[in-house]
């Protein structure tokens, strides 16, 4: 036998993260300039800056590639996200949203609904606006002969008075779904638009019932039955013509049919049982949100569960504080707010978006710890932020973080949308399939945008305008917009875009042989021999299968691959080299080695 080979124990220097670090302590747990790091994360194409925050994968990367093995940290105290709560579930008041096309009456609606329902005769009364209201419904008793009488118990409803769409995707971005019904406004003398397509859209991704209210019946050309066919075309047939939407004509100005459509929210939103734990730290979201010369930052939020007091400590996004104010709707200052109630807040560190969850914490310390957390991972974010556009799919669709393919469709008339949907529904197979969440005719708009980024959709335009307002949010967003005028270019993209969600064959590749001449260290987990390559050739990082005549012992995966000291990627036939494999099973020397490559093959889709 030639030389003894003599191979070290591959020893990669160790260390340990959380699940979320900043660069700076990154490098010095490296001990490398914090200059190194960043360059390398910028050649991975992650542009960060010494005070940004990376998250646990990206960090372990990074590690491997200065020459470091990253472990997570296995007695990282946890934050505490506060305590599952438990206590008597009760039923809340729905929480209602009003959308539609613009001047189709939603404003006027709103405005009838407050003046003649607001609680307690409060008319007037509103001293501020914070984004939210209630209203208080008398329930109707069962019809008499007299006709449908009033019950004496009173229920309550909580109107968002805040852009439908951006109450949608904001809430729904940050995981809270706050709104129980939508009412869709109509105007019985224009009927279905293309913004009242996108609203029942929204409304149906967030999967959120709907109660249509068709508005400006007395106007000259108010065709009711037309508005009814309209809105069973888009799949809000009317509970008249055997579907499941309720649809209530009503008076913005007389105020006739609001009662009884106020009913029928109370009906839809007793169909899904809302309830609520009232007592225990509290839970919210933030409806609205700003920075005010006499008490600093407010917000406005809308209790989900628990009781929020004066005096307790919250926690918004990275924004924390004990509430020092509470003031509800009609500008009355309360010290306590039950599930399903806006109040406005002052005590907060700093101003919190639209759409932030909003938690109590038993302790200080726990909401500081907790709002430090939400800073990490808002940096994480940042810094990883990407959109999904066409050609930046692929690098999602092998981590596996999709697995179907989400589109917001646009189209100059309603004959491309059908042709380009038809083109979408042949690609699909069983395994992969295009879901349209959101279509129309005419320009990209900013509700197109937002939609695209809440269901992390490509957004497609088919020989439509880009909205100025839309170009901007798309650039803040960073929302990718494809824009074409050949049906078949489109469709060519999409068919590469859907083969890339198909799971690939993995297959194993033969690459060459091997016999073991000498075992230089073995443990349970870890086995180091020296070996001479018989037939074609042994690369680092491939596999072996352990061979004793006919019997098969076991597959290992090689770690490290060297010639004499020397670290190679690659040995070819008549050479001998040290392989370090990871095998929990014996071998001795004589053992025949098989080498070999796992392959992805790619599948095609049938055009």
């Amino acid at each position: 036998m030639a030389e003894e080979i003599k191979v070290e124990k591959p020893a990669k220097p160790q260390v340990e993260v959380g699940e979320y670090v900043a660069i700076r302590d990154f490098a010095e747990i490296l001990k490398l300039p914090v200059t190194h790091v960043i360059s390398t994360l910028m050649k991975n194409g992650v542009m960060a800056t010494i005070n940004d925050t990376i998250d646990f994968d990206t960090a372990a990367i990074i590690g491997d590639e200065l020459g470091y093995e990253v472990t997570k940290a296995t007695k990282v105290t946890e934050v505490s996200e506060g305590k599952e709560e438990k206590g008597k579930m009760k039923t809340r008041p729905p929480v209602v949203t009003i959308m539609g096309h613009v001047d189709h009456g939603k404003t006027s609606l709103l405005d009838k609904i407050r003046s003649t329902n607001v609680v307690a005769g409060e008319a007037g009364g509103i001293t501020q606006h914070i984004g939210a209201y209630q209203v208080e419904v008398v329930e109707r008793s069962a019809s008499s002969a007299d006709g449908p009488k009033r019950s004496k118990k009173k229920r309550l409803i909580t109107f968002l008075d805040t852009p439908g769409h951006e109450a949608f995707t904001a809430m729904r971005a940050h995981g809270a779904n706050i709104t129980d019904v939508v009412i869709l406004v109509v105007a019985a003398d224009d009927s279905v638009k293309p913004q009242t397509v996108e609203a029942f859209n929204h409304s149906r991704a967030a999967n959120v019932p709907v109660v249509v209210a068709i508005t400006k019946i007395d106007k000259p050309g108010a065709d009711i039955m037309r508005v009814k066919s309209d809105l069973a075309v888009i799949g809000l047939q009317t509970e008249e013509w055997g579907g499941t939407t309720v649809v209530m004509p009503v008076n913005n100005k007389t105020g006739e049919g609001i009662p009884e459509l106020l009913d029928m929210v109370i009906l839809v939103a007793d169909l899904k049982e809302l309830k609520a734990r009232y007592e225990g730290l509290a839970q919210g979201v933030v409806i609205e949100s700003h920075l005010s010369p006499g008490m600093g930052p407010v917000a406005t939020i809308l209790i989900q569960q628990g009781i929020l007091n004066v005096g307790d400590a919250i926690v918004a996004g990275s924004a924390m504080g004990k509430i020092k104010s509470m003031t509800d709707w009609a500008g009355k200052k309360v010290k306590i707010a039950e599930p399903s109630m806006p109040v406005q807040i002052s005590g907060l560190s700093a101003v919190p978006n639209f759409g932030e969850i909003v938690k109590e914490y038993a302790t200080d310390s726990e909401a500081k710890d907790a709002a430090q957390k939400n800073q990490r991972e808002q940096s994480a974010k940042k810094i990883k932020s990407s959109t999904f556009g066409i050609a930046e799919l692929s690098a999602a669709i092998r981590e596996g973080k999709i697995k179907e393919l989400n589109m917001v469709l646009k189209a100059d008339v309603q004959g491309s949308l059908e042709a380009i949907k038809g083109v979408l529904e042949k690609a699909g197979t069983e395994d992969v399939k295009v879901k349209v969440v959101s279509e129309g005719v005419g320009g990209i708009s900013e509700g197109d945008v937002a939609m695209a980024e809440t269901a992390n959709a490509m957004l497609v335009g088919f020989h439509v305008p880009v909205f100025p307002a839309a170009k901007k949010l798309a650039e803040q967003k960073k929302v990718n917009i494809a824009i074409y005028d050949i049906i078949y270019n489109l469709a060519d993209d999409i068919y590469m875009a859907m083969e890339g969600l198909l799971e690939p064959e993995i297959v194993d590749v033969e690459i060459g042989k091997g016999e073991i001449l000498q075992i230089f260290f073995t443990e349970k987990s870890l086995k180091i021999i020296g070996c001479k390559i018989t037939e074609g050739k042994v690369e680092k990082g491939a596999f072996t299968r352990f061979l004793r005549g006919e019997q098969a012992l076991g597959t290992a995966r090689i770690t490290a691959l060297k010639v004499v000291k020397e670290d190679v990627s690659e040995v070819e036939k008549g050479s001998e080299c040290g392989i370090s494999v990871e095998a929990n099973f014996k071998i001795k020397e004589g053992d025949i080695l098989e080498f070999y490559k796992k392959e992805e093959i790619l599948k095609k889709l049938q055009k």
